[in-house]
């Protein structure tokens, strides 16, 4: 289930966002950029009605989004993926879930949570910029999933092979989109060679 992303695009946002100097202004720009090349993939089967549009000259066949699409940020980082996400698809509900890593047992604890109701029928983005040990993406799919939640998928900009396989063990059929694994995670469970830090470079807190 894990999708590897191969636009050129993609690529050339990867890039520069892993660029150490990419500043603050910059990176959430290409934050935002890569961000709807990615949710324009993850929902490539989206379902959709035909119909048809009154042109200037006339009538057109058309197709239109049926589905209802919700969108749900891991906090603080996935926050800087949420406005490339809305752009591609206004009407799309946010939920937000908060979960703060610890720096030494790298363990993923829960602090807020907020979804919608009634998310039973729709498709779920889960979007973390980051999928390092898999740690915060099972706790966030364990709670998407307690909500009623059923058709979902995993966007991330940069995985490891460890969050990958944490991903597939827990979720086997969570879709994860991504355009890169990259090598390994390091002692402080940072992905090599990565970005840094998402959130402090989005946020400028380094």
């Amino acid at each position: 289930m894990l999708h590897l992303v191969s636009h050129p695009l993609v690529h050339d946002c990867l890039a520069e966002l892993r660029d150490a100097r990419t500043g603050p202004e910059r990176f959430r720009t290409l934050a935002t950029r890569i961000s709807v090349l990615l949710g324009a993939e993850a929902l490539r089967d989206v379902p959709t009605v035909d119909g048809t549009v009154e042109t200037p000259l006339g009538p057109a066949p058309a197709r239109r989004v049926t589905a209802d699409v919700v969108i749900t940020p891991v906090l603080r980082a996935g926050l800087g993926m949420l406005p490339g996400m809305m752009e591609l698809v206004p009407h799309a509900r946010v939920g937000h879930l908060g979960l703060q890593r610890d720096e030494r047992t790298a363990v993923a604890a829960q602090y807020y949570a907020k979804l919608p109701p009634d998310i039973e029928r729709s498709y779920v983005l889960l979007i973390d910029p980051m999928l390092a040990t898999g740690g915060s993406a099972v706790a966030a799919l364990d709670m998407l999933t307690r909500a009623g939640a059923r058709h979902l998928r995993l966007v991330c900009i940069v995985a490891a092979p460890e969050g990958v396989a944490t991903v597939e063990g827990r979720y086997p059929n969570v879709p994860i989109f991504t355009p890169v694994v990259d090598r390994e995670l390091n002692a402080r469970k940072f992905i090599v060679p990565g970005l840094g830090d998402f959130g402090d470079r989005l946020y400028g807190t380094t």
